[in-house]
């Protein structure tokens, strides 16, 4: 049975430090006491060689930065720790293999304006800021992401808005970058106001990983201000059930009573949550969490990353191992963005054992065969 208890993490490390309960649950400190150098990690973790020096030689790629929230999720001695793997770089990051690219899914690409990535034909990618509460080792963006490589994110807002406003095809906006619900409240309401006055647009989206890194930052101040711009969709990002923490869990409710719908979408990572038992775990507490498991991608092919990925085959493995045995709202679709810029492509195992004119042969998760007559007319009478 999976296990859907949610803890704190706090105040963990800094117990010795004196921390009030208000600095605590203060996002401004939580961000201002991130943890970012090798001091300061190795004040907390003992790293083995090649985290060491991950940490020394990858700050020219993307920088390191964690939220004391998520550092003290953080096993102390075990570099096989699911969050650790995530956000503690490790020497691998410098090694890159040849099939690996700067920008796996295509998008300086397919730039009509700056910051703004019009890959699919009624939606685009609004990429509005480079900095986030926290830096996962495997980010799609590191090229432009956290401000230390060489490449920088470079968005021209009212150009983006000006294009959005005279391409009526757009219905659908995705906030991203970094992380927009770094932004003020202020800012972040001009924002959704500029968007919201277009009139073809019908939805915006948010793409954030603040509730699980920073959960101190979804105040009901934000929630309401939120509240205004529905139908909005604000899609998190979880790899692990042990993120979802009890402050989390109640950051998501804040969330769901603004009425704002969520979705998950997960990476799927070598050593973190690889397998079908922490799947399950990861989708059933996120049902608890009233959010709706999306997407599961298959690592991109990021520079530096071989360490952390996983085969396609892995992934099918994992879907077919819910199937049947969790609930259907539970069960994420599994996707490979096409390198190069080819989209998300969906992959399932094969239910389909034969098909013709005549039937389908099916096969459920018990791995039993049901045939489907394929339809014929009747005979009409004479």
């Amino acid at each position: 049975m999976s296990d859907i208890s949610f803890t704190s993490p706090a105040p963990g490390y800094w117990a010795d430090e004196n921390v009030s309960a208000d600095d605590w649950n203060s996002a401004k400190w939580q961000l201002k006491n991130r943890v970012s150098s090798l001091a300061d990690i190795e004040k907390h973790l003992t790293l083995c060689e090649e985290e060491r020096a991950g940490i020394l030689l990858t700050g020219t790629k993307l920088a390191t930065s964690v939220t004391p929230h998520y550092f003290n999720l953080i096993h102390p001695t075990d570099p096989d720790c699911p969050m650790r793997r995530q956000v503690i770089p490790r020497i691998e990051e410098t090694y890159t293999d040849p099939s690996e690219m700067a920008d796996p899914c295509g998008e300086d690409s397919h730039m009509p304006v700056p910051g703004l990535v019009h890959r699919y034909p009624d939606r685009v990618l609004f990429l509005v800021t480079d900095r986030c509460a926290s830096y996962c080792r495997y980010c799609t963006r590191s090229r432009v992401v956290s401000g230390v490589s060489d490449q920088k994110l470079e968005t021209q807002w009212d150009r983006a808005i000006e294009y959005l406003k005279r391409t009526p095809q757009v219905r659908d906006v995705l906030l991203s970058g970094g992380d927009p619900l770094l932004f003020s409240d202020s800012k972040l309401e001009k924002l959704l106001t500029r968007l919201h006055a277009i009139p073809h647009i019908q939805f915006i989206r948010i793409g954030s990983r603040i509730p699980i890194f920073l959960p101190q930052r979804i105040t009901p101040e934000l929630c309401a201000m939120l509240k205004q711009f529905h139908p909005l969709f604000i899609s998190i990002h979880t790899n692990h059930p042990r993120e979802l923490t009890t402050e989390v869990h109640d950051a998501l409710g804040r969330l769901a009573d603004a009425g704002i719908v969520m979705g998950n979408q997960s990476v799927l990572l070598d050593k973190v949550n690889d397998s079908v038992e922490i799947q399950k775990d990861l989708v059933q507490k996120l049902l608890m969490c009233r959010v709706r498991p999306y997407y599961l991608y298959q690592g991109d092919l990021i520079q530096g990353t071989a360490h952390l990925r996983t085969g396609i085959a892995k992934g099918i493995e994992i879907i077919e191992g819910l199937r049947g045995h969790t609930s259907g709202y539970a069960i994420p679709q599994f996707v490979v963005d096409g390198p190069g810029g080819g989209g998300k492509i969906p992959i399932n195992p094969q239910y389909i054992v034969e098909s013709n004119e005549e039937r389908t042969v099916l096969r459920n998760y018990e791995g039993k065969e049901f045939i489907y007559p394929e339809a014929k007319l009747a005979a009409v009478p004479e």
